[in-house]
């Protein structure tokens, strides 16, 4: 069976476990005060800690999906249009609808809802711009991609592209590592580091050059073992090293700069691995049906999660329904987990299968298209029609109480 194929379920797959880790990050770690816990309370919510990282899992994921389809379509006459009206169509209603509940319900500044509709909500903090709804950031980073790398497809040969990638995934970290000490100086470098395009951007970069190299290699499945186990070594390795220079959090300049290289190496392996597995026989492990579900109502999912996280402990406060159940800090935090997480995946689902889906349908209403679509598109299509029933440090919008 071919590494790359018509639908390939163990990317839907990647995207349910990157949700759920962002899901579960917001739940039960991201702003929380951890010293009113018990010990071992603090532990299992600190579990969730890593999920902050399914942002970095989402542009691996990205950058493969993305590089694909400009790659297989780069001597199309109809390059650009197509790409952008399917893009647009997948990405543009469910975000413009999140800008719309923002403005409605007052959760957002005017200068953070004029970045968002440019799509630099991710370069507010340069203009002193409070992130209203920090989410968003990563869709910011999304759209610059989109912005610039077609070009980069059509323009520059594959072997060259690679190359370019590898670059980037390089000098991310490079510039993150200026972040540190210039912050002193500009303290809007020091607090929105973690956000420029052109600073994460290595993710994007590992995941495109995954895509480049498949095609490169013609699905050679050896090669690709071999790909993935030296992304894993190399993610192992600069953790290892990073350690003793503080790359377990973003307080010294190695750990700006690199905490989150091992990472997207982990994931880069993971992503060939999946690939592997799902064009063989062990398909069946890499595609469970939970993870499936979660990855095709991923992008709601992300969208509206800490909306609905926020509006629970605002009603929780206003009902004060919290003390007259003598629910304790810990029932609380599992109470808001179970009741705001489940509304966000119901809020999710209906929203793709209503409001997204329509859209989605139009694709095939596009001029010229091919019965005989390439394997990434085809694959990225199916998992938008087919519907089984930001990391961040800042602080959620200040209408609501952070979780």
């Amino acid at each position: 069976m071919p590494v790359l194929r018509t639908h390939m379920p163990e990317l839907d797959t990647i995207r349910g476990l990157a949700i759920l880790g962002v899901l579960f990050y917001h739940g039960l770690y991201w702003a929380r005060d951890l010293s009113v816990y018990a010990p071992w309370q603090r532990r299992i919510l600190t579990l969730a800690a890593p999920g902050q990282f399914g942002v970095n899992l989402f542009f691996v994921l990205s950058g493969f999906l993305i590089t694909g389809i400009l790659v297989d379509s780069r001597n199309r006459p109809d390059y650009y249009s197509r790409f952008y009206f399917r893009r647009a169509l997948r990405i543009l209603p469910a975000y413009y609808g999140t800008l719309l509940v923002l403005v409605c319900f007052g959760l957002t500044s005017r200068g953070f809802l004029y970045m968002s509709l440019l799509y630099s909500s991710n370069l507010s903090l340069i203009f002193g711009i409070t992130m209203s709804y920090p989410v968003l950031w990563s869709l910011a980073v999304e759209e610059h991609f989109y912005f610039l790398w077609p070009a980069a497809v059509r323009r520059i040969a594959p072997e060259r592209l690679t190359l370019v990638a590898a670059w980037i995934v390089v000098l991310s970290p490079v510039l993150r590592s200026l972040c540190y000490p210039l912050g002193s100086l500009l303290s809007f470098l020091r607090t929105g580091c973690s956000y420029y395009t052109w600073n994460v951007a290595d993710g994007l970069a590992l995941g495109s050059m995954v895509a480049l190299l498949v095609r490169k290699w013609g699905g050679d499945r050896f090669r690709l073992k071999q790909l993935s186990l030296l992304f894993f070594a190399v993610g192992t390795f600069i953790g290892i090293v990073g350690c003793p220079f503080g790359i377990a959090t973003r307080m010294t300049t190695v750990g700006e700069a690199l905490q989150w290289v091992p990472w997207n190496f982990y994931f880069g392996g993971t992503l060939v691995l999946f690939l592997l597995a799902g064009s063989s026989r062990w398909k069946r492990i890499v595609t469970p049906r939970v993870l499936i579900f979660f990855g095709k109502i991923s992008y709601g999912l992300y969208l509206s999660h800490l909306m609905l996280f926020c509006l629970y402990h605002w009603l929780a406060k206003r009902t004060n329904f919290e003390e007259l159940w003598r629910l304790n800090v810990w029932e609380r935090t599992w109470m808001a987990m179970s009741v705001a997480g489940g509304a966000a995946v119901l809020v999710s689902y209906l929203s793709r299968l209503y409001f997204e889906e329509p859209f989605l349908r139009l694709k095939d209403a596009l001029p010229g298209r091919s019965r005989t679509s390439n394997s990434t598109e085809e694959n990225a299509s199916a998992s938008e029609r087919e519907l089984v029933p930001a990391k961040t440090t800042q602080r959620p919008f200040e209408k609501f109480p952070s979780t």
